[in-house]
């Protein structure tokens, strides 16, 4: 037996089955059609967001990082929450801009951004997070081609990285970002040619649980800003700290001390010298906001014994939850929060596997977990299924086609 990891906070049953919004899994895969099933609670986003402003200093403004979900009226709801959008391609523009965001409120970021993009992007005013001086040259070229002001920020690649972070993004050489050491040309190189210089992008890490490493990076963030500042002899305008905050996605883990992180960043901004006093700030969050919104749901087809293990075989699979099966940049495998939809209060009676139904062994969604007897007809709950989901799975891998989603 192996344990499963913790089911977040917030969700009860209803007659015995899981309810998400105040709606049973059953009636919600009635609702839905069919099985699988990506379903996201508005009371989950809310209340997220609500807590993280009440932890966060009044002077740090909250982003939405597109990529953890881009789900139409996910965005929609998310743009009467958040005071930013941060998108990292063209398509990700778009589908900002058709949830009704602003130009204005969007940053973009990414390596290899094309022409086409940055001419879009510069064409409505949206900050371009510029990840080499090669693309400040291709993006000030285009501005005098549409003779347009482009708003240029520049993503800074630090000497350091988030400890504990599940993936770095800084420190050492990276494909994101300019060394910090040559910034300040880029800079002044920006403002010399006529373009709007936004200010800094630091992304430093993800996916981290631990408030002290996130409270050091932020420090070691606000560090590098006034070392830049100096150097530059102008402040920015704008600063993205990044982002890092995790969610316990498996046996052991524990919810991020958002109260210590904010306490934190509310001293350091306090400290922070005169010239930086007009200086907005800001977070960018993706998996934290929306992560642990989201359930998977998917129907069991078939049960069945081989060589003494119980394996339920459901409609879904790493096609649609490739990080839960383990294959998106897992060095070990472990099972994520996983409980039997319909049978949400019963106590654990066996120790199963959850399998999907793709062919190949590592198209597996739990691995001998203990769970309440579970038959043909029966859904299964994936917990923190919110974020790099149904975007970063290969939903199409064998034919098998996209999962529905829905926003309760």
């Amino acid at each position: 037996m192996k344990a499963i990891g913790p089911i977040p906070a917030g969700y009860k049953a209803i007659d015995g089955e899981l309810a998400i919004g105040g709606v049973t899994a059953s009636a919600l895969a009635r609702q839905a059609g069919d099985t699988p099933l990506f379903v996201y609670s508005t009371d989950h986003l809310r209340q997220r967001v609500a807590d993280l402003r009440a932890a966060m200093p009044q002077r740090l403004a909250i982003h939405y990082a597109m990529k953890g979900n881009p789900f139409p009226p996910l965005l929609t709801l998310m743009n009467g929450l958040v005071d930013g959008f941060d998108v990292a391609s063209g398509g990700e523009l778009e589908l900002a801009l058709a949830a009704g965001v602003d130009a204005s409120r969007i940053s973009f970021a990414g390596p290899g951004k094309r022409d086409r993009e940055l001419e879009r992007a510069i064409s409505l005013g949206v900050t371009l997070n510029c990840e080499s001086e090669g693309e400040v040259e291709r993006a000030i070229a285009i501005g005098v081609k549409l003779g347009s002001t482009p708003q240029l920020a520049v993503r800074v690649n630090p000497s350091f990285d988030l400890k504990g972070s599940g993936m770095k993004m800084g420190g050492g050489a990276k494909q994101f970002g300019v060394d910090a050491e040559r910034v300040p040309a880029l800079v002044k190189r920006i403002v010399a040619a006529g373009a709007q210089w936004r200010g800094f992008h630091i992304y430093a890490g993800s996916q981290a649980l631990c408030a002290d490493a996130i409270i050091a990076m932020q420090a070691q963030t606000l560090a590098l800003v006034e070392q830049l500042t100096s150097a530059i002899g102008e402040p920015p305008r704008h600063v993205n700290l990044g982002g890092g905050f995790g969610i316990p996605y498996f046996p052991g883990d524990e919810p991020l001390d958002i109260g210590a992180v904010g306490a934190a960043l509310g001293e350091a901004f306090d400290a922070l010298p005169a010239v930086l006093t007009d200086t907005h700030f800001c977070i960018e969050l993706g998996r934290y906001l929306v992560g642990e919104a989201g359930v998977y749901l998917t129907r069991i087809v078939d049960r069945k014994i081989s060589h003494g293990e119980i394996f339920l075989v459901t409609d879904g699979g790493l096609h649609h939850q490739l990080a839960a099966s383990g294959n998106f940049g897992t060095v070990i495998r472990r099972n994520y929060p996983v409980t039997i939809a319909n049978k949400f209060d019963v106590a654990p009676q066996e120790v199963v596997s959850i399998v999907g139904c793709l062919c190949t062994p590592l198209d597996k969604l739990s691995d001998q977990a203990h769970l309440p007897r579970a038959d043909v007809g029966d859904l299964v709950a994936i917990f923190c299924a919110g974020a790099y989901g149904a975007s970063a799975s290969p939903a199409n891998f064998l034919g098998q086609g996209p999962a529905r989603e829905m926003l309760v």
